[in-house]
């Protein structure tokens, strides 16, 4: 159980089986992270308030369900990182994978910047700017998002950073089909293929949905 601090927001308990499902180092970083997210997340404005109470749930648990589409060893930019969300999460189950986290708002990356300090993670970059200003100097292998805009949005900021043949996996809600209807112009001339994997994440009842665009 959470040890919780009468001045701080009470936060969802972990999930108990945690370790045996992603190991116990990365359980250990994730635990440290949401005591970080706890102790700073509303106050740098990177949590709301109603978000404590599902923080396990719907943010941390639910953003390693990208992993499984993630092969081995990619290099991978996180776009619109915020709170680390998939970012963060990634990088403490997958020390495979080398992760750039990308976010306009100084506040914010140097909010990731202190996370990945004190959580030892020597696989992961973070840049300050828009996604626009890193494409020109490298491409990578998978571009994820989480929460960052409707699939219209989002495939010009995110299909410069991918290679070709490489893959944007952005998470959503149910009215996925409803952007990808909106976004089908464009996806005609940048994808390959268009999947939607449906998820249903560790102690979770709702399912997550997960965009696979394949970029041409």
């Amino acid at each position: 159980m959470i040890e919780q601090d009468a001045s701080l927001p009470e936060v969802e308990e972990p999930p108990v089986d945690g370790a045996p499902i992603f190991g116990d180092d990365s359980w250990s970083k994730l635990l440290t992270f949401a005591d970080m997210l706890r102790r700073d997340g509303e106050k740098l404005g990177l949590l709301g308030p109603r978000e404590y109470s599902r923080l396990w749930t719907r943010h941390i648990i639910n953003s390693t369900v990208v992993s499984d589409f993630i092969s081995d060893d990619a290099c991978v930019a996180d776009v619109g990182s915020g709170a680390g969300f998939p970012g963060i999460v990634l990088a403490c189950i997958r020390d495979d994978i080398q992760l750039t986290l990308i976010d306009k708002m100084r506040r914010r990356t140097q909010w990731l910047e202190r996370v990945v300090n004190s959580l030892q993670l020597s696989n992961v970059n973070v840049f300050t700017g828009r996604s626009l200003d890193f494409s020109p100097l490298f491409s990578f292998d998978v571009v994820t998002a989480r929460a960052v805009a409707s699939v219209k949005s989002l495939l010009p900021l995110t299909v410069p950073l991918v290679k070709q043949g490489g893959h944007i996996l952005a998470m959503k809600g149910q009215r996925v089909s409803e952007e990808i209807d909106e976004a089908l112009p464009l996806l005609r001339k940048k994808a390959k293929a268009v999947d939607i994997h449906t998820c249903r994440p560790v102690g979770s009842t709702d399912d997550t949905y997960i965009l696979d665009v394949r970029v041409a």
